[in-house]
């Protein structure tokens, strides 16, 4: 059975019970989704993973025995990985910026509307990443500011063509393909072979790394 042929499989991780009842039940009012299980903890998602199958894991970042970033570095190591969907406030911008770099395919505000964290959960679980949204950029802008570049990190740009470069600044201000195809005149098939052939060079998972990379090597800077 593909997953066409099924609803997205998620699993709900917070260590507030009355969020989890409210995700859940909000998720479980799609057709294409099924809520596979609930954790209050990394250490309990762990376990709750090695017990059933998910698509995506919505992961709270601040938990105890185990915190979402700590979570998200383990549910990376594992084969075929589900996308995680990390929630966040604006007091744990700089926790949401680790969390992407361990490998959280986007993350979003606690408080979002409901349909856009359906949406995202769609998005993981088509193999894509989270990174477009407003808040995004606002997030990685606070963040980026105090974290200064790391020369190695700088030094990777090196093995990028020029296009490649112009592809992976624009991804990183948000752009979508087609918006990145508009403003640098080419055909977005254009695009992913550029995406792909950068991802492949600098050894990142998915779009989100790469806006992580971005930011961490100095190419994008924050925000004025």
């Amino acid at each position: 059975m593909t997953q066409a042929d099924r609803p997205i499989r998620v699993a709900v991780v917070d260590d507030q019970p009355l969020i989890r009842a409210g995700f859940s039940m909000v998720l479980a009012g799609q057709d294409d989704i099924e809520v596979v299980g609930e954790a209050e903890n990394g250490a309990q998602a762990l376990d709750l993973l090695d017990r059933v199958e998910a698509d995506v894991v919505i992961m709270d970042i601040r938990m105890p025995v185990m915190d979402g970033i700590q979570a998200t570095e383990q549910v990376m190591l594992r084969d075929d990985p589900p996308g995680v969907l990390v929630l966040t406030t604006f007091d744990d911008d700089e926790d949401a910026f680790a969390a992407l770099r361990a490998g959280a395919g986007g993350f979003l505000l606690k408080n979002a509307p409901a349909t856009e964290v359906v949406n995202a959960i769609r998005v993981l679980a088509a193999g894509e990443s989270v990174v477009a949204p407003r808040i995004t950029r606002l997030l990685l802008d606070r963040v980026a500011d105090r974290l200064a570049p790391v020369n190695e990190q700088a030094e990777r740009l090196d093995v990028l063509t020029a296009r490649e470069r112009d592809v992976l600044t624009l991804i990183a201000r948000g752009l979508s393909n087609a918006e990145i195809a508009s403003d640098l005149y080419v055909a977005e098939a254009t695009v992913k072979t550029h995406l792909s052939n950068l991802m492949a060079k600098l050894h990142l998972r998915d779009r989100a790394q790469a806006v992580a990379f971005a930011y961490q090597s100095g190419l994008v800077r924050p925000s004025p």
